[in-house]
């Protein structure tokens, strides 16, 4: 469903992107080319800035948004997520917050107020807070990294994390393909 916020905004949705019936897509959000959002997630860009404003939640193309994934943001802040990201089921992005390209996020992981730079694999049920992660790192499951946390002890991607998080987007890119499909059969 997409919403207008109390503001007027409306989301802007690439006509090759595909959205779940079930998600929420509310306000100031920009959804580009061929990103996939599923089933139950909200993305809502309502809170205003002390000024009145706020920035823009961007998807960048071929991410996925999957099933339960919330992303709002705390006044007006800016949430980018890059191009060829995942954001996994029941993950929370809350803003600000900027993720650059080709990262993944897993299974009811909680970023607030951070950067992941690209290439970056936050496994399940980790806390990204207050922090700038570098190219290429790996923060394993369950890990809470913040702005005391020392960054040398995590490792850098390997070639299986590379190739999961690059299956998973493929992936997704093909599930936009099937459901526009399957939308032009009605």
């Amino acid at each position: 469903m997409l919403r207008k916020n109390p503001s007027g905004h409306l989301p802007q949705v690439s006509p090759k992107a595909y959205i779940d019936p079930t998600a929420i897509i509310c306000g100031r959000v920009v959804v580009e080319d061929f990103v996939y959002v599923g089933p139950y997630a909200v993305i809502r860009a309502d809170e205003l800035n002390a000024a009145g404003d706020m920035e823009p939640i961007v998807i960048g193309s071929h991410s996925n948004i999957q099933d339960g994934v919330v992303i709002h943001s705390k006044s007006g802040a800016a949430v980018n997520i890059g191009r060829y990201s995942s954001i996994a089921h029941r993950a929370i992005v809350h803003g600000p917050c900027r993720i650059e390209d080709r990262v993944f996020i897993g299974f009811n992981s909680v970023l607030f107020n951070c950067h992941i730079r690209s290439g970056c694999v936050v496994r399940y049920n980790a806390v990204v807070d207050g922090v700038t992660l570098p190219e290429n790192l790996y923060i394993p499951s369950t890990e809470r990294v913040g702005a005391d946390s020392d960054l040398s002890l995590y490792r850098q991607v390997d070639r299986s994390a590379l190739q999961f998080s690059e299956e998973v987007a493929a992936t997704n890119v093909e599930l936009v393909r099937g459901y526009q499909a399957l939308r032009n059969e009605f």
